[in-house]
């Protein structure tokens, strides 16, 4: 306080930089703003970007939405529908399916975000790790899947898993 009146810095704080991120010329990068603590909480809980396949944020979507306002949601099945068209009951059953082997077989909790947020869960980037890889590598998706749900065996979750990895990809929507 000078003169009476409060002074503030109007320069934000700045976290030194590691000494790995520098620039190829050898100078030290821009430095990143600090975050607030409250900020750094949220940071924490939603580590994850969303993905930038397009498909696996329609299949996102559809689990938060299942997630939280139960399989039978409109909001998911006009969002499957505006993605495969008519041909969108499959995926949306299997989607269903899914979702509720997982809350009758999961030891843990599956921890997922509201709609809005423009980050992800953990569990949610493992979700959609597993439905990318059921097909191709079925050996990951399924350690993934026992991490995520704390099983011994998640081959039921495996196969249903698989198929909604196949009926996206059947749809022209393959999951990466």
């Amino acid at each position: 306080m000078a003169n009476g009146v409060a002074t503030m810095s109007s320069t934000p704080k700045f976290d030194l930089p590691p000494s790995s991120s520098r620039l190829p010329s050898g100078e030290p990068s821009m430095p990143q703003p600090a975050l607030p603590p409250a900020l750094q909480a949220h940071a924490a809980m939603l580590p994850h970007l969303l993905p930038m396949c397009a498909n696996a944020r329609i299949a996102l979507f559809a689990i938060r939405r299942m997630g939280a306002h139960g399989l039978a949601d409109a909001n998911a099945a006009h969002a499957m529908f505006a993605a495969f068209g008519l041909h969108f009951r499959r995926p949306l059953v299997l989607m269903r399916a899914l979702m509720a082997e997982i809350a009758g077989n999961a030891v843990s909790t599956v921890s997922i975000a509201p709609c809005c947020c423009p980050r992800m869960t953990a569990a949610e980037s493992t979700l959609l790790d597993v439905l990318a890889a059921a097909e191709t590598r079925p050996d990951q998706a399924r350690l993934l899947l026992e991490d995520l749900l704390a099983v011994r065996q998640a081959d039921g979750l495996l196969a249903t898993a698989a198929a909604v990895a196949a009926s996206f990809a059947d749809g022209g929507r393959p999951i990466s």
